[in-house]
């Protein structure tokens, strides 16, 4: 028997356009017979595949050209179709590369092969939700001499910085002094693209917006910025000094909206599907000012767009605001009327005002995300 052992050299979160480096290990693994055994040949290569939801979606023509069907392995004994079981559509892929052939292993030897490939940077990212899925895996068929062909998958997360490429392009037209040794080579891809990230999100680019509705101002609501990466906080203060409609609470919480393509849309009246995360809930009656701090998932998509979808990330708020007089404390002064002991109100006639705060979600470094990967770091097959 034969084991194939699979393991992905740095976790399992990469980058679009970084290079996946995987050691595959073949072990002749039997122990009842002294006769060697022989592998035919061996292969790896990159997918991306693509499954939708058929009740939301109808797929534009390009992709739906490439959908896959279940095969049945008897058929198949010497062809290969990497991705001949999976579900869905495969919308990306690598050319095959051939590890060996005639591998021939002696009783508990073994023979270690490194596969590299470098993840296509016009691909889309990782990605679960209502309508569609992006998923890529690595697939590594091998056979034995007269045997059906074996297919191990090997799951990845992929993560797109747009404008990566394009950046190391710029910097690699950049003019040297011919007299002078150069002492700076190609930029590497991940310190590219920490810095672009860390450009983007250091921006103070705060805003302020009034709070208000037709019976008058609620607050004033300052965002420290409007973008930031898998992992990092988001920041705000509110300000209810100065508003003239009293705020009772507020609910805020993390959403993603998925846009899909007008082409794309079973029923143009079916609306954006849209997600929440870390739903928060704060009273704030007869307060002036309450910091805020949303914290972003490092399992979540970042925002995006390909053909089929756009994923675009905002800050939904839920504020509950008074419609009548508030009585037993004074709303000016914040003092006690008369000589008894002040006590909330047992009934506030209330209403509930929505409000949306677009902001952009970016990628993080692939070791960080690489905290919360669940999936295992070592695949094996037997066969």
């Amino acid at each position: 028997m034969i084991e194939v052992t699979a393991k992905l050299s740095r976790g399992s979160v990469f980058l679009a356009g970084e290079t996946l480096q995987c050691f595959l290990k073949f072990t002749n693994i039997s122990t009842t017979t002294e006769q060697s055994e022989t592998i035919a040949w061996a292969s790896a290569q990159v997918h991306c595949f693509c499954s939708v939801n058929d009740a939301r979606v109808v797929l534009p023509p390009s992709i739906a050209a490439n959908k896959l069907q279940k095969s049945n392995a008897t058929s198949h004994v010497t062809s290969l179709v990497p991705q001949g079981d999976e579900q869905g559509h495969c919308v990306l892929q690598t050319p095959v590369k051939i590890l060996f052939c005639a591998l021939e292993l002696a009783p508990g030897q073994s023979k270690i092969f490194h596969y590299t490939e470098v993840i296509p940077s016009d691909g889309a990212p990782t990605y679960k939700g209502p309508s569609c899925k992006y998923s890529y895996k690595l697939t590594v068929g091998t056979q034995r001499v007269g045997t059906t062909i074996k297919l191990l998958r090997i799951p990845f997360r992929v993560l797109v910085v747009y404008g990566l490429t394009e950046y190391q392009l710029n910097e690699e037209q950049i003019p040297s002094n011919p007299f002078l040794e150069r002492t700076k080579t190609k930029a590497e891809l991940l310190d590219t693209a920490s810095e672009i990230l860390s450009t983007i999100t250091s921006r103070r680019s705060s805003k302020t917006y009034k709070i208000a509705n037709s019976r008058g101002l609620m607050g004033i609501f300052s965002l420290m910025k409007t973008s930031a990466k898998l992992g990092d906080d988001i920041v705000g203060v509110f300000n209810f000094a100065v508003g003239t409609i009293p705020c009772v609470q507020y609910t805020v919480s993390l959403q993603s909206e998925e846009i899909l393509a007008e082409e794309c849309q079973r029923n143009n009246k079916q609306g954006n599907a849209v997600m929440s995360y870390g739903k928060q809930v704060d009273f704030c009656l007869y307060a002036d000012h309450i910091n805020l701090i949303v914290p972003i998932p490092l399992h979540i998509a970042p925002s995006f767009l390909t053909d089929l979808v756009c994923l675009k990330w905002r800050l939904h708020f839920e504020f509950v605001t008074a419609t009548g007089p508030l009585k037993g404390l004074d709303l000016e002064t914040g003092q006690q009327q008369g000589d008894r002991m002040w006590q909330g109100p047992g009934h506030i006639k209330t209403e509930t005002m929505p409000w949306d705060v677009p902001i952009q979600v970016l990628p993080t470094m692939p070791t960080q995300a690489e905290n919360i990967a669940t999936s295992q770091n070592l695949y094996t097959l037997h066969f």
